[in-house]
């Protein structure tokens, strides 16, 4: 019996993405179809490198090719990957950069700040390009937290402007207003000029190709969060919060923010940081000191997903002193969460540019 392509392909047919809900085929995800006497191999061209369900659609694709085409297949199959994006041609504004994530609270103190490095940190180990703005102008934390306190970014001139290179640490690019101001001081900066200040770290730097952008956000809602959000065109929004109900209150306000009809932006998902601790002598046990199920309830009240559950352990605290963010460290209990995150965010990220392309519009 001879095999042709079009037989591995009119199989893969029968294989869906499991977030996308269409075929392989018809979603150009299967690419480079190779047929040699017994052995077959193709490469599954992947939405993002951060696919949570790599493994499960390989499988699936072997299955596939065994029950519709010859069971004594030899089947080899590349997981590549290719960010997906909404951003239009005609965008000038990062046009080079795919995906813009905001990170997000309604107060301040719930680890805002350490869920968007460590989220940053572990998207990069997953292959993807991944860059990191530090936009909480009054309280800059990632300058200590990536250990590079007394750090000053070069640049260059050119036609009467001054660029920037952001840091390459860790995997990713970095910027902080904290590497442009003596952090022993206070800084006593009216809205407008902080906002500029802002606007400058994104369209003044030299950011190049990026998968994903993250940019933490000041807590709350006020003019620098509502600036950055309505000038720059982000992809969508992760809140986080604490389980406790004083902090889940607080979110409604972040939520109605980025609903608001004048800005609209998809909100990917909610993350629930110091969800529970578990004791290094017990790994198994976990402790809810805070609560157990708030932002789980909460979540689905505001018909978005849960996408992150992140321990209070010493570890976290610790490593953001240490100035090394602890989702560098695969010997940590703790990493698994955030690369778990980062596989959420990058499934929520391509459902959403998904569903923009097919529908157009719609918001989630």
């Amino acid at each position: 019996m001879t095999i042709d392509k079009t037989q591995i392909i009119d199989a893969l047919r029968h294989v869906d993405d499991p977030d996308l809900r269409q075929d392989l085929v018809t979603l150009n995800m299967i690419d480079h179809v190779q047929v040699e006497g017994n052995k077959v191999s193709f490469a599954v061209v992947l939405t993002t490198p951060a696919c949570p369900l790599k493994n499960q659609i390989r499988q699936a694709c072997i299955d596939a090719i065994h029950q519709y085409v010859d069971h004594g297949l030899e089947v080899e199959v590349e997981m590549t990957s290719k960010v997906t994006s909404r951003r239009k041609e005609t965008d000038t504004m990062l046009k080079d950069v795919k995906n813009i994530i905001a990170v997000g609270s309604g107060k301040g103190g719930v680890g805002k700040s350490t869920v968007a490095v460590n989220l940053a940190v572990a998207l990069a180990a997953s292959g993807a390009k991944v860059g990191l703005i530090d936009a909480d102008i009054y309280g800059p934390s990632i300058p200590m937290m990536f250990g590079m306190l007394n750090e000053r970014p070069t640049g260059f001139d050119q036609d009467g402007k001054t660029y920037v290179y952001p840091f390459e640490k860790f995997g990713l690019k970095v910027l902080s207003i904290g590497f442009f101001v003596d952090q022993s001081k206070a800084l006593i900066w009216r809205g407008p000029m902080a906002s500029m200040a802002l606007r400058q770290m994104f369209t003044d730097a030299v950011w190049g190709e990026l998968d994903y952008m993250v940019i933490d956000l000041p807590p709350g809602t006020g003019d620098i969060p509502l600036t950055l959000i309505q000038d720059f065109p982000l992809t969508g929004a992760i809140i986080v919060s604490t389980p406790q109900q004083v902090a889940i209150a607080d979110v409604r306000k972040a939520a109605d923010m980025f609903r608001n009809d004048k800005i609209n932006i998809p909100i990917l998902g909610l993350v629930e940081n110091m969800s529970y601790f578990t004791p290094q002598d017990m790994p198994g046990k976990k402790y809810y000191i805070f609560g157990q199920g708030g932002c789980e309830k909460f979540a689905a009240e505001l018909n978005i997903p849960l996408i992150g559950e992140i321990p209070i352990v010493p570890a976290i605290a610790d490593s953001g002193d240490a100035g090394i963010p602890v989702a560098t460290d695969n010997t940590s209990p703790v990493t698994a969460a955030f690369l778990k995150l980062a596989e959420n965010v990058a499934q929520q990220i391509a459902i959403s540019n998904s569903i923009k392309e097919i529908f157009g519009g719609v918001n989630g």
